[in-house]
């Protein structure tokens, strides 16, 4: 008796202890900084800059020219960073699936850690944009670098219903997460589609931190008192992400993606931006990595 006593105690003592361990899970984050509205900065001072603020890493498109990316990719060797690459499909009719492929084939050559792709159309049918994913994927398997899939406004993704609808073919399909575009498309916060939200938030592997509203998809300044709702939704939206990934012991990366002016809301006749797309970005990094980290 004193022997099953003893082993009860021990396998309850374990258990307890696994359990312990697994809501204690850290989990590893790293923030992007993108290079959309720095197109001025050569690639050494805007590395320089990005390394000085605090951020891991760079997402930004590749660069055409061959010696452009030569100077991207050192850059980012001197200043520690990472590299996340961006690729667009191209929906014109001659060779389509081939100028992307060709995309990632290109962007592969300077080492990302992932490629971000903005994939498919909204106006085009679901086979059709299953074979643009297709084609990601084959050529994932094939250079051993993970591609994932924007949530964005005229691309496959544009809404939340039919995003679960690919979501639920597709199983191999992930994303990053910009749910400011779904702000404005469903002009909502999306409280009336919360399955199709919940099945989202599951299959995101990265996050673009930009907030959006039902007018807009993006906020004018979310340190602003006015923005106060908008940023809470989306802080509540990006609190799931992170806790699914800290329950699986995945690694989470979120790229501060606030836009530049022309995206960033403007004055009338001037032209002025209303705030500064850097220091924004940069407030919220340090907002994100202050919450999680």
């Amino acid at each position: 008796m004193k022997k099953y006593l003893l082993t009860v105690l021990l396998v309850f003592s374990v258990l307890s202890f696994s359990v312990a361990q697994n809501t204690g899970k850290s989990l590893k984050m790293q923030f992007f900084c993108p290079k959309w509205g720095a197109e001025s900065l050569s690639w050494e001072d805007f590395c320089k800059k990005v390394k000085d603020a605090g951020y891991d890493g760079v997402e930004a498109p590749f660069p055409a020219e061959e010696t452009e990316r030569k100077k991207a990719v050192d850059a980012l060797r001197k200043y520690d960073l990472l590299y996340v690459g961006m690729i667009f499909y191209n929906p014109a009719p001659q060779a389509h699936l081939k100028e992307y492929e060709q995309q990632i084939r290109t962007v592969a050559t300077m080492k990302p850690v992932f490629i971000n792709s903005h994939t498919g159309k909204d106006f085009t049918a679901f086979e059709q944009n299953k074979a643009v994913i297709d084609v990601a994927d084959r050529v994932s398997k094939e250079i051993g670098i993970k591609i994932i899939h924007e949530t964005h406004r005229g691309r496959f993704s544009y809404a939340a219903n039919v995003t679960k609808n690919y979501l639920d073919k597709i199983p191999s399909l992930r994303l990053t997460l910009d749910i400011s575009h779904w702000c404005a498309v469903h002009e909502s916060y999306l409280d009336d589609q919360s399955d199709a939200i919940q099945t989202v938030l599951e299959r995101t592997d990265h996050i673009h931190s930009r907030v959006g509203h039902p007018e807009g998809p993006q906020v004018s300044d979310p340190r602003a008192p006015e923005w106060k709702v908008a940023l809470d939704k989306h802080l509540a939206w990006w609190d799931k992400v992170v806790a699914l990934h800290k329950q699986k012991g995945t690694p989470l990366t979120v790229t501060t993606e606030f836009g530049p002016p022309g995206y960033l809301p403007t004055l009338p006749f001037t032209n002025q931006p209303v705030t500064s797309q850097w220091d924004v970005n940069v407030y919220m990094m340090q907002l994100l990595k202050q919450r999680y980290q």
